[in-house]
């Protein structure tokens, strides 16, 4: 793929195997976002686990103090009262069986899906679509509830999933190259913070192994692992 000269000028000012602080990074991911739209800021960490075992898998959500800077499409498998709920709060598809067969028929244009407990008989169906794709809902990611209103309220507002794959990486979207420099920050701070409080009680060794910052369309910066966790007054002094 041909890159405009911003790009390659990037480049050409850091080294792509040398490990930057957090801000370093965050700036030099800005720098190098040149495409015509307002790219996405993509944080990748590689964790010390073995997802293969049952009891080394991270998964959950949180919420990012600075939002994900769009979004999230959301549909919800819900009935009666809990469906008017989810409507209510903004759902971008509600149903039962109905949103079952509408999947099947593949419709899959959106980013969460929440569903009532009560469902999951219905929902389980779909489980060779969603699950492959991060989509199938889940009581330990807050998708399977009775709370649907405010589920979908909260993905809606900036609530995110994350989820180690086959080899242990999980990737979070953390921001738009348009957010400032210390909203990224604060935002790549919340996901790792959140990652080592869910570390697993077997996890052995070094736990974060690499960070990785990148945009849409932008070459990956490493940040240095034992760098990335700031104190308050770091957090301030980088906006």
């Amino acid at each position: 793929m041909k890159r405009g000269k911003k790009y390659r000028a990037v480049l050409e000012r850091f080294d792509r195997e040398k490990l930057y602080d957090l801000v370093s990074a965050v700036d030099l991911v800005k720098e190098a976002a040149t495409a015509g739209f307002d790219e996405t800021v993509e944080l990748a960490i590689r964790l010390g686990v073995d997802p293969r075992k049952a009891d080394q898998i991270v998964r959950g959500t949180l919420t990012l103090p600075e939002g994900t800077g769009r979004t999230a499409r959301v549909i919800a498998f819900a009935a009666g009262d809990a469906a008017a709920e989810a409507r209510e709060a903004g759902a971008d598809a509600v149903g039962a069986d109905d949103l079952v067969a509408r999947i099947e028929g593949g419709f899959l244009d959106f980013d969460v899906a929440i569903a009532t407990p009560d469902l999951m008989g219905q929902v389980g169906k779909l489980g060779r679509v969603l699950g492959p794709r991060g989509l199938m809902p889940n009581p330990k990611t807050g998708t399977v509830t009775t709370d649907v209103g405010r589920a979908v309220a909260e993905f809606k507002g900036g609530r995110v999933e994350y989820r180690t794959d086959r080899v242990g990486n999980v990737h979070v979207r953390v921001g738009k190259v348009s957010f400032d420099r210390g909203r990224i920050v604060r935002n790549v701070v919340a996901v790792v913070d959140e990652l080592v409080r869910a570390k697993p009680a077997a996890a052995k060794g070094r736990y974060l192994r690499s960070v990785t910052l990148s945009s849409t369309m932008g070459p990956g910066v490493r940040v240095d692992p034992l760098r990335v966790r700031l104190t308050e007054e770091e957090l301030a002094a980088s906006a």
